[in-house]
């Protein structure tokens, strides 16, 4: 299964992202977290820390700029020689940030964070993917199974998330995630403009904004906190689908 995570900038697609991704791990999924942001911070919601975090980030710089010495011709490749293991087995890869033409391997620039999704292999794993923020990042036809839409309850956030929404619909399953919910007036607002999808209610939580201040992944910080309660029914929605073998 591939789940791909998308909204506004700062809507809180990577907290999501990561904890669902460490929850399904728990559960016994292979799972396999890509990165596709392009300011690349999963590993921290994930829980590899900030030094692992900025290292990643450093190795991504070091490919984009042509300055590795290994080089690899394959989606799985990248997997393997780039990527860092998280907390509970979960896989993470920093996506690389721009297609080269003609680059000669893949991994200095020949696939896109959207053609990577596309192309890993999800038969007996679980991919979660946080992509880049915006509209732009509405993946390839089919290359997503389940399209997360996270919106926080503010006019930009939501029209972000509506035109998500409406474009991925027609390719994948989507569910919505209200973010930082204060009010029902907040989720009626939501509810308002895509009300006609799955939606999941994220309260705005003191232990998440806690754990972004000290580099920490929410669900090690405070598991049981609201916020991150609710991302944990979310991540057990999604893992009542298949696991393709």
């Amino acid at each position: 299964m591939k789940i791909a995570v998308a909204g506004k900038g700062g809507a809180g697609k990577t907290t999501v992202s990561g904890t669902i991704a460490r929850e399904l791990a728990r559960t016994g999924r292979s799972v396999l977290a890509l990165d596709a942001d392009t300011n690349p911070m999963l590993g921290i919601s994930l829980g590899v820390g900030p030094e692992e975090t900025y290292r990643l980030l450093s190795v991504r710089q070091g490919i984009d700029e042509d300055e590795v010495e290994q080089h690899v011709h394959s989606a799985e490749a990248l997997v393997e020689t780039f990527g860092t293991d998280a907390p509970d087995g979960v896989r993470l890869l920093v996506g690389m940030r721009e297609t080269k033409v003609d680059p000669g391997c893949v991994c200095c620039g020949g696939i896109t964070p959207k053609q990577l999704l596309a192309d890993l292999d999800a038969d007996g794993r679980t991919i979660v993917c946080d992509l880049e923020a915006g509209m732009g990042a509405i993946v390839h036809a089919g290359a997503a199974d389940v399209v997360v839409v996270v919106a926080e309850p503010s006019v930009k956030s939501i029209d972000v998330a509506r035109r998500t929404a409406a474009t991925a619909a027609a390719d994948a399953e989507v569910i919505v995630v209200a973010n930082r919910v204060q009010s029902e007036a907040d989720i009626e607002a939501i509810r308002a403009a895509l009300g006609e999808h799955e939606l999941f209610v994220v309260p705005e939580d003191d232990a998440i904004a806690r754990a972004d201040r000290e580099g920490r992944a929410p669900i090690d910080l405070d598991p049981g906190s609201p916020g991150v309660g609710a991302l944990l029914k979310l991540a057990e929605r999604l893992g009542r689908r298949p696991v393709y073998a």
